[in-house]
């Protein structure tokens, strides 16, 4: 289970809060990127917080609220359009520097899921495996996840037929024979390749 290793470490080192990064979405073909960085309060952390893909929906969104309830959450976005124009990985970066940035206070020092940091002003350090070491970055994994799943049932709504609501934007089947069908909504990311061919496959039959 994650702990407050890292986080005592840095926040003596650096003499303040520490916040952990982490984000949601990098491989669905559609919908955007989310991140989250949290700042832990140590005297009120709750209960069973852990890497968010160990834990099930109804744990991420109690987690979610009671995290939310009693620690200091910023939350990035980036859209599908800075996704295309960007590429993912700096999209995500930019996610990533958005969340911090949204933290009513600025943190000391900040970890980040994964091998690599934004190119920001923030002392930082990259924690591969992070959201299952780090209680901070495992916060965020489920704040990330939980917010991006309910944008993914909220477009589902306003387009049924790729099963977002279930499938959350990812490569299922489903997605995948409603691309060939219907083709390509706003949300998708044409700068990935299935759905770059789905667009072209199902422009060509529309023309034919």
């Amino acid at each position: 289970m994650p702990d407050l290793k890292f986080e005592r470490k840095y926040g003596k080192l650096h003499g303040g809060p520490v916040a952990g990064v982490d984000e949601a979405g990098r491989g669905p073909l559609a919908g955007p990127v989310v991140a989250a960085a949290v700042i832990l309060d140590p005297r009120c952390v709750p209960e069973g917080i852990d890497d968010s893909k160990a834990l099930t929906a109804s744990k991420r969104e109690r987690l979610c609220a009671e995290i939310l309830a009693c620690a200091q959450v910023g939350i990035g976005v980036a859209s599908v359009e800075e996704i295309d124009t960007l590429n993912i990985f700096w999209a995500t970066m930019l996610a990533m520097t958005r969340a911090v940035e949204a933290l009513v206070h600025a943190p000391a020092f900040v970890l980040v899921d994964g091998n690599r940091c934004p190119n920001w002003g923030h002392q930082s350090h990259a924690v591969v495996g992070g959201d299952a070491l780090c209680l901070s970055i495992a916060a965020a994994s489920i704040v990330a996840k939980h917010r991006r799943d309910a944008m993914m049932i909220e477009l589902d709504a306003l387009h049924p037929g790729y099963g977002w609501a279930s499938n959350k934007g990812y490569g299922a089947r489903v997605h995948q024979e409603a691309l060939r069908t219907l083709g390509p909504t706003p949300h998708h990311r044409k700068s990935f390749a299935p759905v770059a061919q789905a667009h072209f496959d199902f422009g060509t039959a529309a023309a034919e």
